[in-house]
């Protein structure tokens, strides 16, 4: 067997370990997790699992990897330079995306800060601190000009996170309420318009 070849088979069974650990996990929670559901869910001998990631805290971190690769993809981005309105705009479109695109990297995501972020406290205290600081003095500046409301950028922060993670980690309480199977391919774009003109309004952005 060529290295490609084995390359390509060791790519494509791990992919399948870690899509199967996002379900145990979110299923189970980390403590309620096992090896050997997330082998049987991934359809791969416990022996095969533990090859590639060693224990189950491997393959969480590595689950957790994924999940903060795709959350610092779909964050969004706040430019000075775009002014208020679109860069909310922006913003709530890059966040709604994530959660109907990725709802399970959102629910692991929420699982584990919930839990109290034990494997994720050092990146909440860096990257994900600085990041919330270093955007909401634009916002600041966009205020000090006369261009928002006066409010607590940081709470405008929050909000937006809240109102677009919502989609994904409450899927089931809004498709139960919706008295739907799944969401509809429309959705995304009436959420992320629905969010955007509600948030531009009470900041008295235009």
């Amino acid at each position: 067997m060529t290295d490609k070849k084995q390359g390509k088979i060791r790519i494509h069974s791990q992919e399948k370990i870690l899509l199967a650990a996002q379900d145990e996990f979110i299923s189970n929670g980390y403590k309620g997790a096992t090896v050997q559901s997330i082998a049987d869910l991934a359809g791969l001998p416990k022996a095969n699992v533990l090859y590639y990631f060693k224990n189950k805290e491997n393959i969480y971190h590595a689950v957790l990897e994924r999940t903060l690769d795709m959350w610092d993809q779909g964050i969004g981005d706040i430019v000075y330079e775009d002014g208020p309105k679109v860069a909310i705009e922006k913003f709530v479109s890059a966040k709604v995306k994530m959660s109907f695109n990725h709802p399970k990297a959102s629910k692991i995501y929420a699982m584990e800060i919930i839990q109290g972020a034990q494997h994720l406290k050092e990146f909440a205290r860096t990257y994900l601190r600085q990041w919330v600081r270093d955007k909401s003095k634009i916002f600041q500046l966009w205020i000090d000009e006369g261009r928002m409301i006066n409010i607590e950028p940081i709470n405008l922060i929050f909000i937006i996170w809240s109102s677009t993670q919502h989609y994904a980690d409450f899927e089931t309480q809004i498709l139960t309420i919706m008295n739907r199977a799944d969401y509809e391919e429309d959705d995304i774009e009436q959420v992320t318009q629905f969010l955007t003109q509600f948030i531009l309004r009470g900041l008295e952005v235009k």
